[in-house]
């Protein structure tokens, strides 16, 4: 059950209360209201499988998110085959099961709501 915040907070992904360095990429994250929300700054040539997998040890995403983009173009394939593009202004819902990797010249950055916590933690 999600802790009830009593009182109003607010904080900047400019100052984030952690950073999660990851090859071609970074997470900025922020602790509000007993949550984690996450920033990705995610440069071209950023995958997932080559950026991430190799530090959680998974052999796909196994977090869920919950996304707002705000730039570039984040393309996904899900381990069902299924394959779709994300662009500025998109939301969308990524289930656990999923490969991502920036498309073109431009950073991808995104605001993630859910499946932060664990996101690019280093599994044993």
């Amino acid at each position: 059950m999600k802790q009830v915040m009593e009182r109003a907070e607010l904080k900047r992904f400019d100052d984030p209360d952690e950073t999660r360095e990851i090859p071609k990429g970074r997470v900025d994250l922020v602790h509000i209201a007993g949550d984690v929300i996450g920033r990705l700054i995610l440069e071209p040539g950023w995958r997932w499988s080559t950026s991430v997998k190799p530090i959680v040890k998974t052999k796909s995403c196994q977090e869920s998110h919950l996304q707002y983009q705000l730039s570039g173009v984040l393309k996904v394939r899900m381990d069902d085959g299924t394959e779709f593009e994300c662009h500025a202004g998109d939301v969308s819902f990524l289930p656990p099961g999923h490969d991502g990797w920036v498309v073109g010249d431009e950073p991808v950055v995104l605001v993630d709501f859910q499946g932060m916590k664990k996101y690019a933690v280093q599994r044993e």
